[in-house]
């Protein structure tokens, strides 16, 4: 009876630690998926303030959805022409309160941005919350949907 009941122990104490370690390593892999994620909409943030069009050809997947805040739908090839022509123009921008939620091989990306620029001319300036979803196709994390609201000024 006591070496049935010591197997038992043991056999629930090495599940136990076998379970941990996997938490463990999930929780690693899922806060390098964080950063990775977090780096791309830093990277992208700073190429399009450069007026840079290759993170957003990198990461942009080829059948991406993007909303501008006018309720405007466009396609990766408008994005990345409005940026190329010098329609859309961001002087600075500045990324804050940046969560990322992972769900396998698709991950949420929210975050707000303080802009100061144009579109063709005119005045686009002010605060803006984000929505980018990502898939991970071939080892890489690229944008299907990606969705700007400006916050109404307060």
């Amino acid at each position: 009876m006591k070496s049935i009941l010591a197997v038992a122990v043991l056999t629930i104490t090495t599940t136990s630690l076998g379970f941990a370690q996997a938490r463990d390593k999930s929780n690693k892999q899922s806060g390098n998926v964080e950063q990775s994620l977090m780096h791309i909409e830093q990277e992208m943030d700073d190429a399009v303030v450069k007026g840079d069009t290759s993170a957003s050809e990198r990461y942009l997947s080829d059948n991406c959805v993007i909303t501008d805040p006018g309720g405007i739908v466009m396609d990766k090839t408008r994005s990345i022409s409005d940026l190329k022509s010098g329609d859309l123009k961001i002087e600075s921008s500045k990324l804050e309160d940046m969560k990322v939620q992972v769900y396998g091989n698709t991950a949420v990306v929210t975050y707000g941005t303080t802009d100061k620029g144009t579109y063709k001319g005119k005045d686009i300036s002010g605060k803006y919350r984000w929505t980018d979803v990502f898939v991970k196709r071939n080892g890489r994390w690229q944008i299907v949907a990606d969705q700007a609201t400006r916050v109404a000024q307060q």
